[in-house]
């Protein structure tokens, strides 16, 4: 699969025509995975792209040939403060930063 540095807005996942730009915004965040999904509940992690570009707390990367309807989450690395409303956890795919798993799907732009 190939990757490049991408951009860091706008924020979320974005389709150029030719493949999805992904910004996640953390201001604690030491490490990101952009987690990939197939299968016919879209619940089969099908790839693991480690997001290394970060511009001003913006987490980002392009993949290109990606389409919507892809379905993604995030794998936020960082430190587990529940009182200081810092929660990230590694081992869950959330769309967010925080200890709830989810997962979105890409939508296509007009």
């Amino acid at each position: 699969m190939k990757i490049r540095p991408g951009s860091p807005y706008p924020l979320g996942a974005t389709w150029d025509g030719e493949g999805v730009n992904f910004a996640l915004f953390s201001e604690n965040a030491t490490a990101v995975d952009l987690c990939l999904f197939e299968g016919s509940k879209g619940n089969d992690e099908m790839a693991r792209v480690r997001v290394t570009e970060n511009t001003d707390l913006v987490w980002h990367v392009y993949i290109p040939g990606l389409r919507p309807g892809q379905r993604y989450g995030y794998r936020v690395h960082g430190p587990y403060e529940p009182d200081a409303a810092t929660a990230s956890t590694p081992p869950s795919c959330s769309s967010t930063p925080t200890p709830r798993p989810s997962t979105a799907t890409c939508a296509g732009t007009s």
